[in-house]
C-alpha cells in the first residue's frame, strides 16, 4: 500500500503543514476568513450557474449580497447591541435592589437565605468601576487598535484583502477542487474524495444549516421579545439564538433571561406566560420547519464537539485556529468514523477470530483447575 511505504512521506508532510500553520497564523487569518466566507457562498454560486448565469456574473451576485449583508450587520445591528448592553449594565444595580428589597424577605421567610451574604455593594461597585467600559465595543476596538500605527495598518489591510480573497474563491472554488483532486496519488484518490464529500457534508450541514436554524431563531426571539414589551428584546433574543446550537440550551438560556428581564421589567408574574409562549412557539417553528428544511436528516458536528473545537482553537493559535476549529473538527469527525468503521470489519473486532483471547485464557485456567482437582 502506498499509504504504509509512504507514511514517512506524509508524517513529514502533516508536520510541516501543522508548523507553518501556526507560525503563519497572524498572515493567514484574511485567507481563512475569505475561504470561509467561499465556502458559504459557492452553492449559492453553483445554484445561480444552473439558472443559465455565467460564473462571473453569479459569483459577483453572491459577492455583493453577502458583503451587503455583513455591512447592514456592521452598521445597524452592532450600534443597536451595544446601545442595549450599556442600558442592560446600567440597570443591574436596579436589578439587583430589587433582589434585597422584593426577593429578598421572601427568601430569608420561606428559606431561611441571607442574602447579605451576597454583598450587593460591592457588586454593585464592580459593575460601576468596571463592567460600564464593556458596553463600548466600537470605542473599545478603536482604542485598541489605535495604541500602534504598524496594527491600524494590519487592521485595514486584512479587512481590505478579505473581500478580493474571497472574490477570486468563488470564482476559482471548483477549479481548485478539481486542481487539489487531480494532484493526489491516484491510489488514494477514490478514499481521499470519499472523505472530502463527507467531511464537506458534515461541515455543510453545520454551517450552512445550523447556522440558519440560529440565525432564524434570534429573529423569531426577539421579534416575539420585543412584541412581548421587553426592553431588551434583540440582545437577548440574539443571545438565546447564538447558543441554540446546543440542543435546548438556546430554550433554557433565553427562557431564564427573558423571564428574569420581564420581572424586572414588569414585577408581574403573569408576564412570564408571554415568555413562555415566544419560546413555546419558537422552538415549535424550529422542530416542524426550521430544522427539516434547513438541516433535513444530515448529520452536522455534534455540538460538544463544536465548543471543544473553538475553545481549543482559540488557546492553540488565537483568532485563527478558532476560524480553523470547525473545518479541522469536521475532517477529523469524518476519518474517526472512518477508523470506527475499518475497525468494526476488522479481524481484531470479528468474532471469526480464529484465536480470541479471552476464550483461551478461561480454558487454560479451567483446565489447570481439573488437573489440579
Amino acid at each position: 500500500m502506498i499509504l504504509d511505504s509512504g507514511r514517512w512521506f506524509w508524517l513529514a508532510t502533516g508536520s510541516i503543514a501543522v508548523a507553518l500553520l501556526y507560525v503563519l497564523a497572524p498572515i493567514l487569518t484574511p485567507f481563512l476568513a475569505a475561504a470561509f466566507l467561499a465556502y458559504l457562498g459557492d452553492p449559492l454560486v453553483d445554484r445561480l450557474e444552473s439558472w443559465k448565469l455565467s460564473r462571473t456574473l453569479s459569483v459577483v451576485v453572491v459577492f455583493v449580497t453577502i458583503f451587503l449583508l455583513l455591512l447592514l450587520f456592521f452598521l445597524f445591528l452592532v450600534p443597536v447591541l451595544e446601545t442595549q448592553t450599556k442600558l442592560f449594565i446600567n440597570k443591574v444595580p436596579n436589578y439587583l435592589d430589587w433582589v434585597v428589597n422584593v426577593l429578598g424577605p421572601y427568601l430569608n421567610q420561606k428559606f431561611g437565605v441571607d442574602t447579605s451574604v451576597l454583598e450587593i455593594e460591592q457588586i454593585k461597585n464592580v459593575i460601576a468601576t468596571h463592567w460600564k467600559e464593556t458596553g463600548g465595543f466600537i470605542r473599545n476596538a478603536i482604542q485598541t487598535i489605535s495604541k500602534s500605527g504598524f496594527v491600524v495598518l494590519g487592521w485595514v489591510a486584512n479587512l481590505a484583502l478579505i473581500p478580493i480573497i474571497t472574490f477570486y474563491l468563488l470564482r476559482d472554488w471548483d477549479r481548485m477542487v478539481a486542481y487539489i483532486d487531480d494532484l493526489l496519488p491516484r491510489a488514494i484518490e477514490p478514499l481521499m474524495a470519499k472523505l472530502a464529500r463527507e467531511s464537506d457534508e458534515v461541515l455543510g450541514a453545520f454551517l450552512r444549516g445550523q447556522l440558519l436554524v440560529m440565525l432564524a431563531l434570534a429573529v423569531i426571539y426577539s421579534i416575539g421579545l420585543s412584541l412581548v414589551g421587553l426592553e431588551f428584546a434583540l440582545l437577548i433574543g440574539l443571545i438565546a439564538g447564538v447558543v441554540s446550537f446546543v440542543p435546548y440550551l438556546g430554550l433554557i438560556v433565553g427562557v431564564a433571561i427573558a423571564g428574569i428581564a420581564i420581572l424586572f421589567q414588569t414585577q408581574d408574574v403573569f408576564d412570564l406566560f408571554w415568555v413562555f409562549a415566544v419560546f413555546g412557539v419558537a422552538q415549535m417553528i424550529e422542530g416542524t420547519i426550521l430544522t427539516p428544511l434547513l438541516v433535513g436528516e444530515r448529520i452536522g458536528l455534534h455540538p460538544v464537539t463544536v465548543i471543544f473545537a473553538v475553545l481549543a482553537g482559540g488557546q492553540l493559535f488565537g483568532f485563527f485556529g478558532v476560524l480553523l476549529a470547525l473545518p479541522v473538527a469536521a475532517v477529523l469527525a469524518v476519518i474517526m468514523r472512518h477508523i470506527h468503521d475499518t475497525y468494526k470489519q476488522s479481524d481484531i473486532y470479528s468474532i471469526d477470530n480464529p484465536e480470541p483471547l479471552g476464550e483461551i485464557d478461561l480454558d487454560d485456567g479451567s483446565n489447570e483447575v481439573k488437573e489440579q482437582a
